[in-house]
């Protein structure tokens, strides 16, 4: 009960074959789907995408867990965005050092940062295990035990595989909403090294003014570069005697552009999708975790911005937490305004209505899935899901300052074990990690969101220390969390604090740390009562619209497994008007000279200018427009996690790479609106040319040596 499981109940996304729509496994991707592809212009064979050495899919990588990548060099280079790459350059920025507000440039091997806990993953294969996990007894088995289950087969072939080969691993992931469950093996690399980032003013141009917007100039792409063990060629953690990674496959990068019409393929980590959810579960997550969401960063950003304007040294610690949580701010405000403007939840209530008819004319899972039931489990939860999500935002893990965070770990507890292998002492110690966090920010952070949380919950998921903030602290929540940072052993770094002594119970940090999980707690019991009912109700919605719809290709929600989606470059209508599918140099320039006029999101160095003024852009203009193009448009079908992924052409060369979504459709992770839903690129050539004439990168233009 301890710890917080916090989990969107996400629906089976099953839908017709249409072009454009759809993040298509690539090891069984349809014929009827490849067929559709080759009419729109893509030349590769079939096997081409997944099948050798040379498939399509041994350039792209897992970049980090969280992002997309492409390999794009004999030796090694991964491009992703600069936002995926945003925490490892941050976490080399000093001020005098400051490659978040200045760049990096390696001129050499030598000079390419490592990057701690940072990986990638290539996908080695992939295949289904439905009938393998039936035949065990999966079906059998309670809602509640079926992950333990399945995690439990998944460690047994893990240590199986390892035996054959120590560098792969494993997973089982249930794909559309648990009805099947596909193994995937992976191989990852520890040692990824940063080799290039431009300034923030160009990596993150725009900001949260641009942020879900088009048109779009920003040129979100960062560099690293994969290390192995010289000696075998493998994996390995780092070292200064690792070598650059010779990969067999990696991906070629084309200058020859793009038209209106041209084949536009993604593939890439896409994170997580809910398109087919159930009416009552798109009102949930409108009304009891986008809104929360939203309602409580937009409180902590508002004090976190201030502070990082007024101080280098601050705005270089949080800048990756401030874009990591504003990005999903406004998102989850975007995506509420696009339910309600397409009527998303009355449209899914009127699908839900096809869906009984068919039950009803074919009895297929009569007296099983039953949507009266899937109302009422959704309504009794409602309340605390609401309030869930507000803990958490406020409350939860990353989302914390540093004593709640502390506050947490130390009720979790430490062992430390003797020679013997017995444990010896029970401690909790904290190291200096000042270089993460500023004090006054986090301070003054939590007692903004402490006041925010209670005027929005009911009292009974209140934290008991409410009552001393008002009876000690006379209702003054920044005293009260003076006082707790002031008086709590556990803000004194380096110092060793015994959790089998007395006095560690009485420690105010400690105590506010156990306030906080007796309320997760009930949230958590409050949360789970519904739980398994709705996932067996959700997965036997999707089950009947599979079955519904079954002479045609399907595709699964989005889990963070590797996923292709095809489409054209295009514009759209945007207010009326036409969108345009690219942008180019002078849009940039004209945007920042408002930059020079104050507005912060578009100020960039004077050379940035003076680079994207030029008359003359070579090799890197566009042959059909004349232009130099910075980003563009395509309707390929993308959401969290595709950040980074390369974009190619039909022939598989490298375009771009997918960075964004466009606010019109910013529902789509819930429903893919045709019409409207794009995906923003940066152009390679942008990337390029930025490399060579800002970067001076010459060693690394000729190492990827784009024709």
């Amino acid at each position: 009960m301890k710890k917080l499981l916090f989990t969107l109940l996400a629906a089976c996304t099953l839908t017709s074959a249409k072009a454009d729509e759809g993040m298509w496994t690539l090891y069984n991707l349809p014929n009827a789907v490849y067929e559709t592809m080759k009419q729109e212009n893509y030349a590769l064979p079939y096997g081409a995408l997944y099948y050798g050495e040379d498939a399509v899919k041994n350039c792209v990588v897992n970049f980090g867990g969280f992002c997309s990548g492409v390999v794009v060099s004999p030796d090694g280079l991964v491009f992703t965005n600069h936002h995926c790459g945003f925490e490892a350059i941050r976490s080399h920025s000093t001020v005098e050092h400051d490659y978040m507000l200045k760049g990096f440039v390696a001129n050499s091997f030598e000079e390419e940062l490592p990057n701690e806990r940072l990986f990638v993953s290539f996908m080695i294969e992939q295949k289904d295990m439905t009938a393998y996990l039936d035949s065990l007894g999966l079906n059998k088995i309670d809602e509640d035990k079926r992950s333990h289950f399945v995690d439990s087969i998944e460690n047994v072939m893990s240590k199986d595989i390892r035996k054959q080969d120590s560098t792969l691993r494993v997973e089982i992931k249930p794909f559309y909403e648990g009805n099947q469950y596909f193994l995937t093996t992976y191989r990852d690399y520890n040692d990824v090294r940063l080799v290039f980032a431009l300034p923030k003013s160009m990596g993150k141009f725009g900001g949260e003014t641009d942020n879900w917007m088009w048109p779009r100039q920003t040129c979100d792409f960062s560099v690293f570069r994969i290390y192995v063990d010289p000696k075998t060629g493998a994996p390995a953690k780092y070292s200064k005697d690792n070598v650059p990674y010779h990969p067999k496959k990696w991906a070629p990068v084309s200058l020859q552009g793009y038209v209106p019409g041209s084949f536009s393929m993604t593939i890439g980590y896409p994170g997580s999708t809910s398109r087919y959810l159930s009416s009552y579960g798109i009102k949930e997550r409108r009304d009891a975790q986008n809104e929360p969401m939203y309602k409580t960063r937009e409180v902590k950003q508002n004090v976190m911005i201030r502070h990082m304007r007024a101080d280098e040294a601050v705005r270089i610690k949080y800048d990756s937490k401030y874009a990591q949580s504003s990005n999903y701010w406004k998102n989850s405000i975007g995506m509420n305004k696009c339910i309600d403007s397409i009527g998303l939840i009355q449209q899914k209530a009127q699908f839900e209505q096809k869906i009984r008819h068919y039950q009803d004319s074919t009895g297929f899972l009569k007296g099983k899935l039953d949507f009266d039931k899937l109302e009422s489990f959704y309504a009794k939860q409602f309340n605390a899901v609401r309030a869930f999500t507000y803990f958490s935002e406020t409350f939860g893990g990353r989302n914390s300052d540093e004593l709640t965070r502390r506050a947490y770990r130390a009720n979790n507890g430490s062992i430390v074990k003797g020679k013997d292998g017995k444990p010896k002492k029970w401690y909790i110690e904290f190291k200096d990690n000042s270089d993460e966090w500023d004090e006054a920010t986090d301070k003054e952070i939590q007692a903004a969101a402490m006041k925010f949380y209670r005027e929005q919950v009911e009292d009974k998921y209140l934290p008991d220390f409410y009552s001393e903030v008002d009876s000690k602290f006379g209702g003054d929540y920044q005293k009260y969390i003076d006082y707790l940072y002031k008086k709590s052993k556990l803000m004194k770094n380096g110092k060793k604090i015994y959790i089998n002594k007395g006095g560690f119970q009485k420690d105010p940090g400690v105590k506010f740390g156990q306030s906080l999980e007796a309320v997760m707690n009930q949230l958590f019991e409050d949360y789970v009562v519904c739980y398994d009912s709705i996932a067996i109700q959700e997965r036997y919605l999707c089950a009947a619209k599979l079955r519904m719809e079954e002479d045609m290709p399907n595709y699964s929600d989005a889990n963070f497994t590797m996923r292709l989606s095809y489409g054209q470059v295009g514009e759209y209508l945007l207010g009326g008007k036409p969108s345009g599918y690219y942008t180019t140099a002078e849009s940039i320039v004209e945007k920042m000279k408002k930059g020079e006029k104050g507005v912060i999101d578009y100020e960039a160095e004077p050379i940035m200018k003076e680079l994207l003024s030029a008359k003359n852009f070579g090799k890197y203009t566009d042959k059909t427009t004349g232009k130099m193009h910075l980003c563009f448009l395509s309707n390929n079908d993308i959401t969290g996690g595709n950040s980074g992924s390369p974009m190619f052409n039909g022939k598989g060369e490298l375009i771009g790479l997918a960075f964004d979504g466009n606010w019109d459709s910013l529902s789509s992770d819930i429903f893919f609106d045709k019409q409207l839903a794009r995906c923003i690129g940066v152009d390679i050539r942008y990337v390029l040319y930025m490399m060579e004439k800002w970067g001076k990168a010459d060693r690394l233009i000729k190492e990827i040596g784009a024709k």
